[in-house]
């Protein structure tokens, strides 16, 4: 479920970290927007930050999309967000390859650097 304005997200124990230790702030429109579409991700398919915020069709691009992720990410399925290369959030491979394996995911490779295989997994959107 997303967060919705002036409520924190519910972060996962094994999702990315949060920048500091303080409450996220209220999540805006384009944070929820960003949010709801990474809730739509099916398992063992995944979306680059890029292809979410070309989906929103958004003023804000990847390193937004990024910065909503970084903040709010722990509440959704984050490891399905990946980088344009294929790569996951910087820092969380070994927590990420977990997911991918769990759920199916294509990838090329498994071992450090973790790699997805974007062209197969990718999602174009509901």
């Amino acid at each position: 479920m997303t967060p919705r304005p002036g409520q924190p997200s519910k972060s996962r124990p094994d999702g990315p970290p949060p920048e500091d230790a303080s409450e996220p702030p209220p999540v805006d429109d384009f944070s929820s927007r960003v949010l709801d579409l990474v809730d739509s991700i099916p398992p063992g398919r995944v979306m680059s930050y890029g292809d979410i915020a070309a989906y929103l069709a958004a003023g804000p691009g990847p390193r937004q999309v990024g910065k909503v992720m970084s903040v709010y990410g722990g509440a959704v399925a984050w490891w399905r967000v990946i980088h344009s290369d294929g790569t996951p959030a910087p820092g969380h491979d070994s927590v990420a390859v977990k997911h991918y394996l769990a759920e199916g995911t294509p990838l090329r490779s498994a071992r450090p650097p973790v790699r997805v295989d974007i062209r197969r997994a990718r999602w174009p959107g509901p």
